[in-house]
């Protein structure tokens, strides 16, 4: 595995040849997966949303819920939802498609021809992905914070506008947001490479393609909770941006 990473990553420097290849592959995964990471993310507005309010309403301090919609956003909800859709989405979607190219003889057709598959197949759909990731992180947050303001202002309603901004702002700094992006980049690279890794790899026929398929799946999610947890201790660990207290 860690050959196949490296060599991925050696062939970038010349996959620019291929960028017919490269908008091709950006264009399949925003029209394929935005759409429902977005959703996905906007339900997970609502939920957080609704949480803060009935949790505070208790403490008499709904005008705090800002708190909830900054930490259970940006931190960890959308990097967690994001690695969900693409580990279920994108990464097994890329371990069929090269999978099924693999057994197919198609890969190998490659080199017979003199193409560099490692170039074409694998480090074109990394960029791919690395050109994508900033809009749908973008968008994702924007309607995540849309499903917040639906439930929090619009539709219960016991907190203004203006409070939910002062406070979600007040525990939300720009390098709040940067550390949220560094999050999905990378869960997101190492789940785009180990679906393209087992696929590459693949081999005894559509059987084989499934059990690919489950591995890299499998391997996606325990990572990505592995990531996700070391990411938030060595970026919020020694200063969580709590200011509370005098």
């Amino acid at each position: 595995m860690g050959a196949f990473f490296g060599r991925t990553f050696r062939e970038l420097g010349g996959v620019w040849r291929y960028s017919a290849e490269i908008i091709r592959q950006a264009g399949i995964l925003v029209t394929g997966s935005a759409a429902i990471i977005c959703f996905m993310l906007f339900m997970m507005g609502v939920v957080c949303g609704t949480e803060a309010n009935y949790v505070l309403r208790g403490y008499g301090a709904t005008v705090y819920s800002g708190v909830f919609t900054s930490y259970c956003a940006i931190r960890e909800m959308i990097p967690y939802m994001w690695g969900y859709i693409l580990s279920a989405k994108v990464g097994c979607g890329l371990c069929a498609e090269i999978g099924s190219m693999r057994i197919q003889d198609e890969i190998d057709a490659m080199e017979s021809m003199g193409i560099n598959p490692m170039r074409y197949v694998v480090a074109t759909r990394l960029v791919a992905a690395w050109l994508v990731f900033p809009f749908i992180w973008i968008l994702g947050t924007a309607v995540h914070f849309v499903g917040n303001y639906l439930v929090l202002i619009l539709q219960i309603g016991e907190v203004s506008q203006g409070g939910w901004e002062n406070v979600h702002w007040t525990f939300s700094t720009p390098i709040d947001f940067l550390y949220s992006f560094l999050k999905i980049f990378i869960t997101g690279t190492v789940i785009v490479m180990l679906g393209m890794f087992y696929g590459y790899k693949a081999s005894g026929g559509p059987v084989g393609v499934g059990n690919a398929t489950a591995k890299s799946m499998i391997l996606n999610l325990i990572l990505l909770h592995v990531f996700g947890a070391g990411m938030t201790m060595l970026f919020w660990g020694l200063e969580p941006n709590a200011p509370v207290g005098g």
